[in-house]
């Protein structure tokens, strides 16, 4: 009934248990690509990306942040791969289709993800700050969402969406 990118678009879902397996080289790369060629408010594209492909060095990264949100226990789901997008002030936003452009395409090359929240709150936070900076992300740039992506460690829950939509015509 539908084409491949509307089943894409329906079958994503969020993975929070990833495998130990690393996500190969070529995958992160066509996500990347893919996160360059979303929309950006009058096509500025300001953004950054960084891919961060070592669990050590993600560990280090959600051990700072547990450190900042007072969960010494916050590991992001221990995944084996994370893309970062980061952009000037204001203008985090436009880092939204971006995210989606990467879980869509890990999810169209079997590669699961989640959105991470957590390092909009702690972008800022000294420890955390000097890793990010360490991976490459730009000293004036805010974050707004990470990307963790791996291979699924099981099945998705399957979709639950029950939201509401009203439709206004004429």
């Amino acid at each position: 009934m539908y084409n491949e990118a509307i089943q894409n678009l329906l079958t994503r879902r969020s993975i929070r248990a990833f495998q130990d397996t690393p996500v190969e080289r070529e995958k992160i790369d066509t996500m990347l690509q893919c996160a360059t060629y979303a929309p950006s408010a009058m096509n500025r594209q300001t953004w950054h990306f960084v891919a961060v492909l070592s669990p050590a060095k993600i560990q280090k990264l959600a051990k700072a942040m547990g450190a900042a949100l007072g969960n010494p226990n916050y590991n992001m789901y221990c995944p084996a791969a994370l893309i970062i997008p980061s952009n000037e002030p204001g203008r985090e936003a436009d880092n939204a289709c971006a995210m989606q452009n990467i879980m869509l395409a890990a999810h169209a090359m079997g590669v699961g993800s989640v959105w991470i929240n957590q390092l909009k709150d702690t972008c800022d936070n000294p420890a955390v700050r000097a890793i990010l900076t360490e991976f490459g992300v730009p000293a004036e740039h805010t974050v707004f969402g990470v990307a963790a992506l791996g291979y699924a460690a099981g099945d998705p829950r399957p979709a639950d969406k029950k939201y509401p939509v009203t439709i206004v015509e004429d």
